[in-house]
């Protein structure tokens, strides 16, 4: 009998990825989008005959949930709100936790066998920067505005085991924790970390601060969703996504070097720390930034590779596609 996922957040970037490989694997699929006006979009992205299905669900709202969760043998939970965009200036603490424990409550009533929880590596973050973090590291930052993202998903991702551990009867939970998240745009509704690579393709980027990120692909993303839901050994594990680490300069020079000409607008100067530091009381982008300058992130994925067998690819690679893929839909 076709066992049956439910992916909440269908319109996300990492969620179609996610729906288009449940899919290839044969799985019947529904998915949650806060309108059903987006169905159709998110038909399109995901370009499959599949068996997929569509619930509307809120975060903040209890309607749908029930729905949703119904006959699925699975759940993967990747909606969460990120600050940028109509989010910006908003509470995403709030919708992250309460979603979570909407999601998990539904799953539970529903006797969903697993639910995948897609939190991120901002929930894993030492305590002394730069220091080595896996998957038995959390967050712990103050509660101030600059912080509200890796707040969230640690919060969101700490409830969802406490709930779990706390009911005898299900469901097993696994949480996978994405790094910097690259790989080809679908269409013109593209991740926050894509947007970098538009950025310094469009020249909107004139100078490239000191500051990087380890990186995953979203085509390999996906699939450590799809392995981490099914696999025994992974109940009750959390998995780090990451790969290489890249400065900006990294990445720009990645991408003039293989893109030519098509690059002729990527920067080439890098913005002095102290530039950042001095303009960080008075903008939140550089607010932001002022704590990474320098500081080179030590991830392991060492678990997922050990356990599921999981790779992500060159991260050159993954921003390279990403840029084609902008290059290509006419985006920059």
């Amino acid at each position: 009998m076709t066992e049956s996922v439910l992916v909440t957040g269908g319109s996300g970037f990492a969620a179609g990825y996610i729906l288009r490989e449940l899919l290839r694997r044969g799985y019947r699929v529904r998915t949650t989008v806060r309108s059903l006006s987006r169905a159709d979009t998110v038909r399109r992205r995901v370009a499959t005959d599949g068996d997929l299905s569509f619930v509307a669900a809120d975060l903040l709202h209890d309607d749908g949930w029930d729905a949703a969760a119904d006959g699925m043998d699975f759940v993967v939970h990747t909606a969460s709100p990120m600050p940028v965009g109509e989010f910006r200036g908003q509470d995403v603490i709030r919708p992250a936790r309460e979603g979570t424990r909407r999601v998990l409550e539904a799953a539970r009533r529903a006797g969903v066998r697993r639910v995948v929880l897609t939190s991120s590596t901002a929930a894993a973050m030492p305590a002394t920067r730069g220091a080595p973090a896996d998957e038995s590291v959390w967050t712990d930052l103050p509660d101030e505005p600059r912080h509200i993202y890796p707040r969230a998903k640690t919060l969101a991702e700490q409830d969802a085991w406490r709930l779990v551990r706390g009911w005898a009867d299900g469901p097993e939970l696994t949480t996978v924790l994405p790094a910097n998240i690259q790989g080809p745009a679908l269409d013109d509704d593209f991740a926050p970390s894509v947007g970098l690579i538009r950025l310094m393709l469009a020249g909107k980027m004139p100078v490239l601060p000191r500051t990087g990120y380890a990186i995953v692909d979203v085509r390999d993303l996906a699939v450590l969703h799809a392995d981490a839901m099914t696999a025994p050994a992974a109940a009750g594990q959390r998995f780090i996504a990451a790969g290489d680490f890249l400065w900006f300069a990294d990445m720009a020079r990645i991408l003039r070097e293989r893109l030519g000409d098509r690059a002729a607008k990527v920067p080439r100067r890098q913005l002095p720390n102290w530039v950042v530091r001095a303009a960080a009381p008075f903008n939140a982008e550089m607010a932001q930034l002022a704590p990474s300058l320098g500081v080179r992130s030590r991830l392991s994925a060492a678990h997922a590779e050990t356990l599921l067998g999981w790779r992500t690819r060159p991260a050159a690679d993954s921003i390279t596609d990403a840029a084609t893929s902008l290059l290509d839909l006419r985006l920059v």
